[in-house]
């Protein structure tokens, strides 16, 4: 109390203005103050003088404890002096108090009650702009308007100012262009919103040009390094005050740029969510908008071009992206049903498949053009986007990719408003690699910026020529105060090669002229542009719509926008979180969801001539060629691979190849040694071949049929092979046979020189890829599930499926008809080649004991298949008998002779009874019946009304 109140009171003598305390204040507390000094001397003085006087009274005196006692009284002595002085100044002020109120009097102070309510009320002082609060707080503390604070009046008669102080400015520092004021109505601020509306550009309905138009266009000019005077497609004063806007920011701190975008983009907070970047987002924005063209296409009538469970991959590339937000997202969408290709510059902004957190890179090739993986990926040599098409089309069987991805764009600081014209060459590239890989009926999107010069808008003239519809379209993802925006083209058109052609030699004469003083300063005339007006009109319409910038100066519903937007684009509301590391074991029984452990640890059952018989249903078998032991092999992502045995005391051993996979991935494979050529030459590589598929990058297919499972494995396969990489392991998948066609597998089968073999011909199998290996035996796979069982029927050269217990048969493969894996690798067959097995004509001995081919063809042609069965006829679409009604079926086999048959209905199948007798002479009968001279297996039988049999 006694140091606050002092100190309060000094300061109040010595305040500029801002407060100070009464002087009665001070007066009614003096005698506290001075009793409370007087005890605290006596608690700290005293006992310091007392002990530096015993000091001096001590029987020997020497001059050092004479000067020590000296030193400890001296603070008490100081001490005490000083209060001396400081009492008789406060006694000196309390005397002089009463003529100090007499002068007071004469001055009018706001403590009088009509002063202090004319403050508050605001009518007659220029400080009325504060709150009555503030008011009579300065007024009880003395203020007079006009005069400082203190007993004198002594202190600042003027109010301290706000700071204008701008983040970490010098003091006085004024920005150019921010000190303007602000006449901006906000009441018509747009609503933010998460419905974007899409305008594209009228359909192009004039030829796309050809080689000998396209020669003339091209003008070689001085190089143009301004902007101002590029009129011909936007409004000359809004041109200029963008880019007196864009001046602005140029003075602008880094800092502060950021924390303004940051508060008034009402998008700002949607940012990159759980991808590598804001791109993804950007990306997933435009998808939707564009009704999923790109990850989902469809055709004309709306139905999806790719499907899951189709063979083909849904096939994209992205360039100029790095590191590549745009890839994750769409692998993130489509998972290893699609398939990536990239090119990049090389360097700071490369791929960063290291960070795909929410995809799988694996599916994901990054190619830099000449010299492959080693080359440098600057798009605008025309050798790499030459190279980076041939990789391309050779990848997609020729017919390119379904969409192209393009973003590329790099740093312009302090030349802002000249990125359009800097960025021209890195846009036409762009542009020329779409025309060069993008099949017909494929898409595209790349960013621009501003489309003010003859030469941008002449580029987007062209594919607005060599696709369908194109769109310029801004998402709300990208910040609304930049340049930033995409061209959307749906629908490549045929015959669009003289078109890249032409844009290939630009681009080699751009090279050319990059270091001199001329430039090409248009690809397609002036007058050609603006004689198309529905081309003209829009672009011009579109410059100045995305011109006109949000003006939100700050938006308080930025948290409720985002989560709006990524509800409607379907993207989950999470956290970026690297994934998470498990042990293989652990992995491999959260995939395989509680089934039993024993079923991996069946092994196949010995082909021989007492279990030749197993094999009798001949269309339920597939037969594969083996190279090795078979093993499971676990995917945890990149070259995390682990191989298992199957039997629980076996251990999950790493994979010691150069492989990668994605994450989630359980197979049945093989490790195979390859060979390709013979002799010297011979060269030997280990390769995975796939037996069979459990899970695929987290997607369980073990109930899919035997022959899904494959199809999909070789679509994944297709998904995670890598070119591009000879140094990497090839994966593979087997080669399936239907076994009726067991034939062809002994066409495959030669002998050849092993450089292992000590010159002697060993068997050996070739692929499908001119790569053979020692077989070690042939595997026999069961694809129905007992009691099901598939049968043939030669008249109508179509299978049916018949359940041999309820002598049910029906075309659909019903689902309990199929044979989930687990089956399969339980009822599973195998034929060893070891010695003693001919298999092939060279091969002399032959063990009787053991199966030969020519025994085991034998068995298989001669096998009888199950008799041919017909469709239960129906009419409209409806059963024409319910289950378990009995129907008499007559079938005219001439003109004079009629057979029935019974027919057991069951659903949308029955049950034909084989055994048919002649109608008598005068039976009626109300069923199917056709007349044309068929047998009674071949009619095809329809309703009629009752009839009767006659001779």
């Amino acid at each position: 109390m006694f140091h606050q109140g002092v100190i309060v009171t000094i300061l109040g003598r010595e305040s500029l203005w801002t407060f100070s305390v009464p002087q009665d204040h001070c007066k009614g507390q003096a005698h506290y103050s001075t009793t409370v000094v007087m005890l605290w001397l006596l608690w700290w003085g005293l006992p310091s003088s007392l002990w530096g006087l015993e000091s001096m009274g001590s029987e020997r005196l020497c001059s050092h404890c004479i000067l020590m006692g000296l030193l400890r009284c001296l603070p008490s002595i100081l001490f005490l002096f000083s209060f001396s002085l400081f009492c008789l100044f406060s006694e000196s002020s309390s005397s002089t108090s009463g003529s100090d109120s007499e002068s007071d009097e004469k001055r009018p102070v706001f403590s009088n009650e009509f002063k202090q309510d004319s403050l508050v009320e605001g009518t007659s002082s220029r400080y009325s702009m504060y709150n009555s609060v503030s008011q009579k707080l300065m007024a009880k503390m003395g203020f007079r308007e006009g005069e400082g604070l203190g007993k004198y009046g002594q202190g600042r008669k003027d109010i301290v100012e706000a700071s204008n102080q701008k983040g970490r400015r010098g003091f006085g520092l004024t920005l150019k262009g921010f000190d303007g004021e602000l006449n901006i109505d906000w009441q018509d601020e747009p609503e933010p919103s998460a419905y974007e509306k899409v305008d594209w550009c009228p359909e192009c309905t004039t030829e796309i040009p050809d080689a000998q138009e396209l020669k003339e266009w091209m003008t070689v000019g001085k190089r143009k390094l301004v902007i101002e005077d590029e009129t011909e497609f936007c409004n000359e004063e809004l041109l200029h005050n963008v880019l007196q806007c864009k001046s602005v920011f140029d003075e602008l701190d880094g800092e502060e740029m950021r924390r303004a975008r940051t508060r008034s983009n009402p998008y700002e907070m949607i940012r990159g969510a759980f991808f590598l970047n804001r791109a993804a987002m950007k990306m997933a924005n435009m998808d939707h908008v564009f009704d999923y063209m790109f990850t989902n296409p469809k055709d004309c009538h709306g139905v999806p071009l790719i499907k899951e469970y189709d063979a083909e991959l849904l096939y994209f590339a992205d360039v100029c992206a790095g590191p590549g937000g745009f890839s994750e997202y769409v692998l993130w969408r489509r998972k290893w049903h699609a398939k990536g290709f990239g090119m990049t510059l090389k360097g700071p902004n490369d791929f960063k498949l290291e960070d795909f957190y929410s995809a799988s890179s694996e599916l994901f090739e990054p190619y830099y053009g000449e010299g492959g993986i080693d080359g440098d990926g600057d798009i605008t040599r025309s050798e790499n986007i030459t190279a980076f098409q041939n990789f391309v089309l050779d990848n997609t069987d020729h017919k390119g990719v379904h969409f192209l991805m393009a973003d590329g764009g790099f740093s312009v600081e302090g030349q802002e408003n000249l990125q359009e014209i800097l960025s021209k060459q890195l846009m036409l590239c762009q542009f020329l690699t779409a025309l060069s890989i993008v099949r017909t009926g494929g898409h595209f999107v790349c960013k621009t910026f501003d489309l003010f010069t003859p030469f941008s808008v002449g580029l987007v003239y062209l594919l607005y020529c060599c696709f369908e519809r194109i769109c310029i379209f801004k998402p709300v993802t990208s910040r609304p105060a930049n340049s930033e925006r995409y061209v959307v083209c749906k629908g490549l058109k045929s015959g669009i090669e003289d078109v890249r052609s032409y844009l290939f030699t630009v681009n080699i004469r751009l090279n050319q002229l990059r270091n001199s003083d001329v430039d090409v300063n248009l690809i397609v005339p002036l007058k050609v542009i603006k004689d198309n007006q529905d081309f003209y009109n829009y672009i011009v319409q579109s410059n100045e719509n995305l011109l006109s910038f949000f003006r939100t100066l700050v938006e308080p519903r930025q948290a409720e926008i985002r989560k709006e937007c990524l509800q409607l684009w379907g993207i989950p509301d999470q956290a970026r979180v690297a994934p998470s590391s498990s042990d293989p074991k652990s992995k491999f029984f959260e995939l395989i969801q509680g089934t039993d452990i024993d079923t991996f640890s069946y092994k196949p059952t010995l082909l021989n001539s007492s279990t030749l018989e197993k094999i009798r249903q001949v269309l339920d078998f597939r037969c594969m060629v083996s190279g090795s032991e078979q093993k499971f092999l676990l995917g945890l992502g990149k070259s995390q691979i682990y191989t298992w045995g199957g039997r629980q005391s076996d251990r999950w051993t790493k994979l010691d190849l150069k492989t990668e996979l994605p994450r989630d991935t359980l197979l049945s494979v093989e490790i195979v040694h390859e060979l390709k050529g013979e002799g010297k030459a011979q060269r030997k590589i280990s390769a995975i071949h796939i037996l069979d598929a459990l899970v695929l990058n987290g997607n369980d297919v073990r109930t899919q049929h035997f022959n899904q499972r494959i199809r999909l494995a070789e679509k994944f396969v297709k998904a995670v092979s890598k070119p591009s990489r000879p140094d990497m392991n090839p994966i593979r998948v087997k080669e399936v046979y239907r076994l009726e066609e067991m034939d062809k597998i002994f066409v495959r089968l030669e002998m050849k020189v092993i450089k292992s073999s000590g010159g002697m011909p060993r068997l050996s199998y070739t692929g499908r890829d001119d790569r053979h290996f020692v077989p070690t035996g042939l595997y026999i796979v069961r694809t129905m599930n007992d009691p099901w069982t598939m049968a043939y029927s030669k008249n109508f050269k179509k299978k049916f499926f018949f359940n041999k217990m309820t002598n049910v048969a029906t075309y659909n493969l019903l689902p309990e008809a199929i044979a989930p894996f687990h089956i399969c690798h339980y009822s599973r067959l195998f034929w060893e080649w070891g010695e003693g097995v001919k298999v092939h004509d060279s091969q002399k001995r032959q063990d009787p004991e053991k199966l030969s081919k020519e025994t085991v063809l034998s068995f298989i042609q001669l096998s009888p298949w199950p008799c041919q069965r017909l469709p239960y006829p129906e009419e409209d679409g409806k059963s024409l008998a319910s289950c378990g009604q009995k129907l008499h079926v007559l079938v005219s086999v001439s003109n004079t002779s009629v057979y029935q048959g019974t027919h057991l209905a069951t659903g949308n199948s029955f049950v034909m009874v084989p055994r048919w007798t002649k109608a008598n002479a005068g039976d009626e009968y109300s069923s199917w019946h056709r007349s044309d001279m068929l047998t009674p297996l071949q009619a095809a039988v329809t309703r009629i009304s009752p009839f009767q049999v006659s001779d």
